[in-house]
């Protein structure tokens, strides 16, 4: 018995079947005992398989049914006459107690007629329409059949109920189809010598590793696979015949006469040949040698069964090697709302159209960096824009660094140097960071992280903060080689993220390879500048000022005052040498570094690890104006909070909510935590 595909009429493998819970019947008809002035009632799904049944059968022990055994009952609507048999197959306790037999139609009664010695008719054609068998149903589809066949069972009286029945229905993944469990004569692969090879020795590692649970548990469970297919393309059964001669071969026998099977073989019956089969095998070619075993596999959690479980049994039979060390599982795109993209359903994304707006590298981009292996990706229209709005920045950016750079050939960003400039010794430092975080990312397949990474240091560290201190760097070798330098590392590791604007900002670099494609990947320096104390302080100096200038709607134009109050000379003597970066990104009016501040009346002080800033804001802001605001600002937050709050304690707000609506208020209700504790803090330090 296999699944027959009825329109695609075509033998089917068992995954290959999309098995769907239905809303459908079960239907009570009687059988007439021959003879007697009795029926014996039935229930089943399919009343139209019913011309081609051998048998009715009942439990052995049911002393229902104990006076029936032996006997004979005649199919309704049909003279045709079939014994009554035991078996300890049937459950007392399910239906009626008693079982239609229909060996060719089902598989488990497949195996009762096997055991009883049943004929194992066929009452349907390949398209699913009856067959004579079926009498007066022939050449009707089987479900228009079925219909009318209730329909004739109640005119007789032989219909006794028709029961509301939810059943899981096996359904064609090629068609769609409901597939028809039936009799026919097909080619198997004998599974359980390759399983238990694969089971022993094979060595691909899953990644995510908890794949490999399910790989072995399903090798564990595996039935024969059925390869032959009656379709009009693929690899042909290399099977000939020869009146009752079978041949089986690489090539056709020799001598007349001899007939090869029309039938092809399972698409990943195929597939599976692949990473060997393109490389030269069966000969021991150099690309065999070269790239067999494969490095890694990608591909959807959806394949494992087609695909990679049989690459690996089938690489294992025929190589003697598994035919890849890893297999990187990565999910499907679904989705803004979780459901899975289908035609019928109309929410799927034309990536054309994504490409026609975004560009090609935002659309890569998102999908490349919005997801961890073998994690589902939900598609989002701000996600793929966020993405074009990186691209573009790393354009503007990388336009900036080559217009205001000179005198820079490829051997100098080929070579190390040993800058002088705070600044170009901190920017090669977090990139020789960069680069060994992202090199250890990219080993362990967290695509995702590393391009946070790289964001992270290309958006941040490079476009915000280096490219301002560059501006007052003067226009010097050291300085242009480095910017190039690090512009460089960036575009050639992004480039596997977005391939076509890296290719092109490489173009405008000095450089020597015809391509970025073939560019070396950035390598970690050994040496690592050692940075003057103080710079996690300075760094952390103009945060905070910016952030207390944001907070007090104090604007750039406006000069604050900086009294920085420190005991360690290194720091003081850093923040010296670097007084003009200070000056450049804060714009303060009085800047003085001392050992020890008379403080003025109304500030706002900034606690670090070695210093205190104390910044003067009694000339700046009306403070009992800024207290009031705040009190206000505070009552609104808590008001916010407390709403949220209440709302994510409401158990049927949780429940019946949609999820995204509840990530999004529990998403708020941080936001407003935070910034309510924020308020608390400014509110105090004015109060103080």
């Amino acid at each position: 018995i296999i699944n027959w595909d009825v329109e695609a009429k075509t033998a089917l493998s068992n995954i290959e079947i999309e098995h769907k819970e239905v809303e459908g019947n079960l239907y009570h008809y009687q059988y007439p005992v021959v003879g007697e002035d009795e029926a014996l009632t039935v229930a089943t799904t399919r009343p139209e398989t019913m011309f081609a049944d051998t048998a009715l059968m009942v439990h052995p022990d049911d002393d229902r049914f104990k006076h029936i055994h032996g006997k004979k009952v005649i199919i309704p609507t049909t003279n045709r006459e079939i014994p009554v048999i035991t078996d300890d197959y049937v459950d007392k306790e399910f239906g009626t107690g008693i079982v239609k037999v229909t060996p060719a139609h089902d598989p488990n009664d497949f195996e009762v007629g096997k055991r009883h010695d049943l004929d194992m008719p066929l009452c349907m054609d390949e398209d699913g329409t009856m067959n004579d068998m079926a009498g007066k149903y022939n050449g009707m589809k089987r479900f228009e059949c079925r219909k009318q066949l209730i329909k004739d069972l109640e005119k007789e009286g032989l219909l006794v109920d028709i029961e509301k029945h939810i059943h899981s229905v096996g359904h064609s993944e090629r068609t769609g189809v409901i597939v028809e469990p039936r009799k026919s004569k097909q080619w198997f692969v004998r599974m359980d010598e390759l399983a238990e090879n694969a089971l022993e020795n094979s060595t691909v590692q899953f990644v995510p590793d908890r794949f490999e649970k399910i790989f072995n548990n399903w090798m564990n469970n595996i039935e024969d696979w059925c390869i032959s297919r009656q379709l009009w393309w693929g690899h042909r059964i290399p099977v000939w015949y020869k009146e009752d001669e079978i041949y089986c071969g690489r090539e056709a026998p020799k001598g007349e006469g001899w007939v090869q099977d029309t039938d092809v073989l399972d698409t990943w019956f195929s597939s599976a040949l692949w990473p060997f089969s393109t490389l030269g095998w069966p000969e021991e070619t150099d690309d065999y040698r070269r790239y067999y075993p494969n490095d890694v596999m990608v591909t959807g959690y959806d394949i494992i069964f087609f695909w990679v479980a049989r690459m690996i049994f089938q690489g294992l039979e025929f190589t003697g090697k598994t035919p890849f060390s890893d297999c990187l599982i990565h999910g499907l795109i679904r989705d803004e709302n979780g459901v899975k993209m289908s035609k019928s359903l109309g929410n799927g994304v034309d990536p054309i159209d994504v490409v026609d707006e975004f560009g090609a590298d935002s659309l890569r981009y998102f999908i490349s960096t919005n997801s961890a292996p073998g994690l589902d990706l939900r598609y989002e229209r701000e996600k793929v824009e966020a993405s074009w709005n990186f691209i573009n920045k790393l354009w503007n950016i990388s336009r900036y660094f080559l217009m205001n750079t000179t005198n820079v050939k490829a051997v100098d960003i080929q070579k190390e140097i040993e800058p002088a400039s705070f600044a170009n010794r901190w920017i090669l430092n977090r990139l020789n960071e960069t680069i060994v975080d992202v090199d250890r990312l990219m080993d362990a397949y967290e695509f995702g992280e590393a391009a946070k990474t790289l964001h992270q240091f290309a958006w941040n560290d490079f476009a915000s903060w280096y490219l301002e201190m560059h501006k007052i760097l003067p226009d010097a070798k050291e300085n242009n080689i480095t910017a190039l330098k690090v512009l460089s590392a960036i575009v050639r590791m992004l480039h596997p993220y977005m391939p076509f604007v890296t290719e092109e900002i490489y173009q405008m670099l000095p450089h020597d390879e015809v391509s970025i494609m073939v560019a070396s990947w950035p390598e970690p320096d050994d040496h690592v500048f050692q940075d003057a104390k103080g710079r996690d302080d300075f760094f952390e100096l103009i945060r905070k000022v910016r952030a207390l200038r944001n907070e007090y709607n104090v604007p750039y134009n406006q000069t604050v005052d900086l009294m920085i109050e420190s005991d360690d000379n290194d720091l003081k003597a850093f923040l010296e040498n670097n007084r003009s970066f200070i000056q450049s990104f804060l714009n303060p009016g009085q800047f003085v570094i001392e050992s020890s501040i008379d403080q003025p009346g109304e500030v706002v002080s900034l606690v670090f690890s070695s210093m205190t800033c104390f910044v003067p804001l009694g000339d700046l802001v009306d403070i009992d104006a800024e207290i009031g605001r705040l009190e206000e600002e505070l009552k609104s937050l808590k008001s916010e909070l407390d709403r949220s709050e209440k709302m994510l304690n409401n158990e049927n707000f949780l429940k019946k909510a949609p999820e995204a609506k509840v990530d999004e208020e529990k998403a708020k209700y941080e936001t407003y935590k935070k910034k309510h504790a924020e308020t608390q803090a400014r509110l105090k330090a004015l109060k103080d």
